[in-house]
């Protein structure tokens, strides 16, 4: 189930991105999906999960109301809508496709793209 991220960049401090990630195959729509980032020198956090119909999300406490996660099943694709972002937003974000256990936890996913780099500037 190759997962590809897009859709990071450059962005000022208060702007917007939109990251996308799409799947291949048939299951997808049957999973949960989640972000994680990783900044420079610091290890995968996570950021946000959506279920697989869409009805139940969860984003972490730093990103809470400025991060919202959607999906079009019917696109094989996820999406992260992120808002007012903040220089402490830079990081490589992943997506994943979550298999078992807490969303929370990166060990609960069992396939990841390969990242998309966010940069944002003061």
């Amino acid at each position: 189930v190759p997962l590809q991220a897009s859709g990071g960049g450059l962005v000022q401090a208060g702007g917007s991105l939109r990251l996308s990630c799409q799947a291949s195959g048939r299951t997808f729509s049957s999973y949960s999906v989640g972000w994680f980032r990783q900044a420079p020198g610091k290890g995968r956090e996570f950021v946000a999960a959506i279920s697989w119909s869409g009805s139940t999300s969860s984003t972490a406490d730093s990103v809470k109301g400025r991060f919202t996660m959607s999906r079009d099943n019917a696109k094989n694709t996820v999406y992260l809508q992120m808002n007012s972002l903040k220089p402490e937003d830079t990081a490589v974000y992943y997506c994943a496709r979550h298999a078992s256990g807490s969303w929370y936890f990166e060990q609960g996913y069992d396939y990841w793209g390969q990242g998309t780099q966010v940069t944002v500037s003061s």
